[in-house]
């Protein structure tokens, strides 16, 4: 299987492309056991995940993210950018607009041509469409048609307030003084597994710095602390404007452990998010697959 490995911001996926190579399609439920060696940084690659390239029948081109644990996303904020860089470089997209299919649904990509020292794409705008705010596009537990922002929940002995916002991935967001003295390792699986959450959650810790900016780290469901997390970093501001502590329709510097991202939350409520994708490495991969015991 030949493979390419890109990160965003250090979210780091190996990605295989299925438009026109045969040896990188298995059979469906070697997926998840593939995601699982790959990740493995003793015994694999090492990454957060695999990402599949594939034809679509709804847009342009399609993407599938499995996440460390072997299971499957519905979206990846920081992969779409790695994979718009892809198929711009390797000339499957022809165009500097196009979509990709996600499990999450459609959404648009916009690659800048501003080339890097080696003359590939450097800078990628996803328009990440609208946020789902009602516990039940979350999904979570109570009211499916309110929103929970600012929502006080025990977990154990901790209380936290969460404001809660799916931008394709459902993600709870937490506001801090100070991101690096929160035990997020801690504190991020509990959340994770809560029975609040049916389909699990991402947990993110946010600390305003100011109207245009803010610090964030995440635990993603699935894969544990991460440098980045593209659609946290969207929910994380969508949830900050919710509780007016940022302005709609402002660009936003996000902060994270492995670079920026600007997002900006726009008047006809779509949530567009900027930032750099590069390539690590390209190799062959030999898989054997085998049903565990």
């Amino acid at each position: 299987m030949n493979f390419t490995k890109m990160h965003g911001l250090g979210n780091n996926y190996v990605i295989f492309n299925q438009l026109d190579d045969p040896n990188n399609v298995l059979e469906e439920q070697m997926y998840p056991e593939l995601s699982r060696r790959v990740s493995n940084v003793n015994f694999g690659i090492g990454s957060d995940g695999i990402i599949l390239i594939c034809p679509s029948q709804m847009a342009d081109f399609k993407m599938r993210i499995f996440n460390e644990d072997g299971s499957e996303a519905k979206n990846c904020g920081n992969g779409l950018r790695c994979v718009a860089k892809f198929l711009v470089d390797s000339a499957y997209a022809t165009e500097p607009r196009f979509t990709i299919e996600t499990l999450g649904g459609v959404v648009s990509v916009e690659v800048e041509v501003e080339l890097d020292k080696k003359q590939s794409i450097q800078y990628v705008n996803v328009d990440m469409g609208e946020p789902k705010l009602l516990k039940g596009m979350i999904p979570m537990e109570g009211d499916p048609f309110m929103p929970a922002m600012n929502e006080p929940h025990t977990f154990g002995e901790d209380k936290y307030h969460l404001s809660c916002v799916s931008m394709g991935n459902p993600h709870a967001i937490i506001f801090v003084d100070e991101v690096n003295a929160v035990p997020l390792e801690k504190i991020g699986p509990v959340i994770e597994h809560d029975s609040l959450f049916p389909e699990r959650v991402n947990v993110g810790i946010v600390q305003i710095k100011g109207r245009q900016e803010i610090d964030y780290r995440v635990w993603e469901r699935g894969s544990g602390l991460t440098m980045a997390c593209g659609t946290g970093a969207c929910a994380a501001v969508v949830a900050a404007t919710m509780n007016q502590l940022l302005d709609r329709n402002e660009a936003v510097t996000v902060h994270l452990p492995g670079g920026d991202l600007t997002v900006t939350w726009d008047e006809q409520g779509h949530v567009w998010k900027r930032g750099e994708a590069s390539y690590i490495c390209h190799g062959e991969l030999d898989f054997q697959y085998s049903f565990s015991a």
